[in-house]
């Protein structure tokens, strides 16, 4: 489950850069890399997304644990 999360959580990572990229400089790295329609380029849209989804589920973990309260674990 470790490493799924792991995965998951880098998947995020490198959309929010790429995100980031295209919201700033127009330029899609994905895109640049695997092609703008390509079918890998899809694939690796598609694991993004799924993985921000799966990432939903360790944030209302956190979040029911109280690890986001002001000022606790300090």
């Amino acid at each position: 489950m470790k490493f799924i999360n792991i995965f998951t959580l880098i998947l995020v990572v490198v959309g929010g850069l790429n995100w980031g990229l295209v919201g700033l400089f127009s330029f899609d790295l994905v895109a640049a890399v695997f092609g703008s329609r390509s079918g890998l380029a899809r694939i690796i849209y598609v694991l993004v997304g799924l993985s921000a989804s799966w990432q939903i589920m360790p944030l209302f973990s956190a979040i029911g644990r109280g690890e986001f309260a002001a000022g606790q674990n300090r």
